[in-house]
């Protein structure tokens, strides 16, 4: 058995954080935890299924409510270091970064940030979730697995990345397949990123920032058509890769999952996680 705080732990210890990103949280707190329902997205009606099945507690992947949303932004900054650790000074990454941060704050002013947890609070059922530390577990595998697939390739293309990240096994079970919304599969490869583990896509101004700074392409799990038309029509753009959503945060969730149930404890995943066993 387990409570919410050592699973919370567990999952930060994966990551490599000391402390609960802002778009993490245990909403209700629970003890002598055995059975355990997770998804990317867990809502109300989730909530009354583990309810109805004896679950003891619920982890959803996204933010769920409360400040994980109010303050979701906090969590998009952290795309600014990502870029000024590949390269890019502090103020560009902040002018590229300003149009995502701009629609998050909008969508979190707006979002119904009470309406889950005060679900689980009134069917008295523990409820947290873990987005960031898993992300960075994605970002961690996603990168390992293309710097192992092209290492002895002299000139890789985008294709050759695209075959190793199509190795995974939760990419294999998954029902999308990455693809290249911007540039080639021929085309070269050259200087890439796993622009991932920040809350959000950076949009095409983030994009182009690497671009621009000598990246030939990007990965990212997902992107809007605005954003992929915007960057189609750039001379100067690279080639950018959309890995899939769903099956992308599986890479990142699966490891978690097996690291509850190696701690003894039974967890059932659904809402789009895809676990290999």
């Amino acid at each position: 058995m387990m409570n919410t705080d050592e699973i919370m732990n567990l999952a930060l210890g994966m990551a490599g954080l000391d402390s609960i990103p802002a778009d993490t949280g245990i909403h209700v707190s629970g003890e002598n935890i055995r059975k355990v329902l997770i998804g990317i997205d867990m809502g109300t009606a989730e909530l009354l299924l583990a309810k109805e099945l004896g679950y003891d507690l619920v982890i959803a992947h996204h933010p769920s409510g409360g400040t994980t949303r109010t303050h979701f932004e906090e969590v998009v900054k952290l795309q600014i270091q990502q870029m000024v650790d590949a390269g890019i000074s502090t103020h560009l990454a902040e002018k590229a970064l300003q149009p995502r941060l701009d629609t998050v704050k909008l969508r979190a002013h707006v979002s119904n940030y009470d309406q889950i947890i005060s679900g689980a609070k009134l069917l008295g059922l523990p409820f947290m979730n873990v987005h960031l530390p898993l992300d960075l577990v994605c970002r961690r595998r996603f990168t390992e697995i293309i710097q192992k697939g092209v290492a002895s390739i002299t000139k890789p293309r985008v294709k050759d990345a695209l075959a190793a990240i199509k190795t995974l096994p939760e990419m294999q079970i998954g029902l999308t397949e990455p693809l290249v919304y911007v540039g080639s599969p021929d085309n070269l490869l050259g200087k890439w990123i796993v622009a991932m583990a920040g809350g959000t896509n950076g949009g095409a101004s983030v994009a182009k920032a690497y671009f621009n700074h000598g990246f030939s392409t990007i990965f990212y799990m997902h992107l809007a058509e605005a954003d992929k038309k915007q960057l189609a029509s750039d001379p100067s753009a690279g080639n950018l890769v959309a890995t899939g959503h769903i099956a992308s945060d599986s890479v990142g969730i699966a490891p978690f999952v097996h690291a509850l149930r190696e701690k003894g404890l039974e967890v059932t995943p659904m809402s789009g996680v895809f676990v290999p066993e």
